[in-house]
C-alpha cells in the first residue's frame, strides 16, 4: 500500500480531508471547474465563442500533444465551459512549466471524448454539420488562434465558414503574438487558456468593429465581384484613374466586419 506524506502547509478539505497542493486546487475540488453549457441569454444563447486549449505531451518522447485542459467563453468574457481533460493515451511530458498541470489534476478528469461531444453539440446548436452555412442559422461562430491544431487534437470537425482565427485573418498576420496587437503580454509563465479565449475574442471584437464602407459583394468570390475582370477589359482598367480603381476594388478576404452586418 502506498504511503503519502503531506505537508501540514497544504490546505485541506474540510468534508473529506483531502489535502490539496494549493488553494486554487482546493477550490476546484469543493466546487470544480465552472461547467455551464447550458448558461442563460435568451433562447439562442451567445452566438459567438472563443475556444483554447493546453496541449500536456505524449508518446516516447513527450512531443506529441494531447489536450489537457480547455476552456470556452462566450463574447463577453464570461465562462460557458471549462475543464480539464484526460487524454485517450497515457501522458508522458505534463510540461508543468506552461500548462501548471499536475498528474493528479487528470486522474479523475472528463475524458476526451465526452469533452470533444459537449463541444461540438454545443457549436453546432442543434443544427446539423451539412446545413451549417456562412451566415444565418443556429451554429455558432468560432474564435481562436490556432484553431486547427486546438480542433484536431479535440478531434472536432466544424465548418470552416464559421471559423474566426487571429492566426489566419490577413490584417492580424503581420506578427504571430496576440500581444503584439492587444499592447499587453500574455502566454507568459504558467498559461491559463481562459486568458487565450480572452485575448482572441478581443481581438476578433475589435476587427468586427472596423467600421466600412459597406460592399454589394464582399467576397472576391462572387460571381458579381467587379474584381473578376476578362483579360478584354484590361484597356478599360489602364484608362482608369486610381480613384477610380479603389471604387471598384473588392478585398481578397472575408472581413470579420460583416459578421455584424450579416448575422
Amino acid at each position: 500500500m502506498r504511503i503519502s506524506y503531506h505537508s501540514v502547509h497544504e490546505p485541506t478539505c474540510g468534508i473529506c480531508r483531502k489535502h490539496c497542493r494549493s488553494f486554487e486546487s482546493l477550490r476546484e475540488h469543493l466546487i470544480g471547474l465552472r461547467d455551464n453549457l447550458a448558461i442563460s441569454g435568451g433562447a439562442r444563447g451567445p452566438q459567438v465563442v472563443a475556444l483554447a486549449c493546453k496541449m500536456v505531451g505524449g508518446g516516447s518522447d513527450g512531443s506529441l500533444d494531447l489536450c489537457g485542459r480547455v476552456c470556452l467563453t462566450d463574447e463577453h468574457e464570461n465562462i460557458i465551459f471549462h475543464s480539464y481533460v484526460k487524454p485517450p493515451i497515457p501522458v508522458t511530458n505534463y510540461r508543468y512549466e506552461t500548462t501548471g498541470i499536475r498528474p493528479e489534476y487528470l486522474r479523475d478528469a472528463m475524458p476526451m471524448r465526452q469533452v470533444q461531444r459537449r463541444i461540438q453539440d454545443f457549436l453546432c446548436n442543434g443544427e446539423p454539420m451539412w446545413t451549417i452555412r456562412a451566415r444565418g442559422g443556429r451554429a455558432r461562430i468560432l474564435v481562436g488562434h490556432g484553431l486547427d491544431h486546438d480542433l484536431e487534437c479535440l478531434q472536432i470537425e466544424y465548418r470552416t465558414e464559421k471559423i474566426r482565427d487571429t492566426a489566419k485573418y490577413p490584417p492580424l498576420m503581420k506578427t504571430s503574438k496576440l500581444s503584439n496587437s492587444l499592447k499587453y503580454d500574455i502566454q507568459v509563465g504558467i498559461q491559463d487558456p481562459y486568458d487565450d479565449c480572452v485575448a482572441t475574442m478581443r481581438l476578433y471584437m475589435r476587427m468586427r468593429s472596423q467600421l466600412h464602407r459597406t460592399q454589394d459583394y464582399p467576397l472576391v468570390s462572387d460571381p458579381q465581384n467587379r474584381n473578376n475582370f476578362a483579360s478584354w477589359r484590361q484597356s478599360e482598367l489602364e484608362r482608369m484613374t486610381p480613384e477610380q480603381m479603389l471604387e471598384i476594388s473588392r478585398s481578397d478576404y472575408y472581413c470579420w466586419c460583416f459578421d455584424s452586418l450579416y448575422p
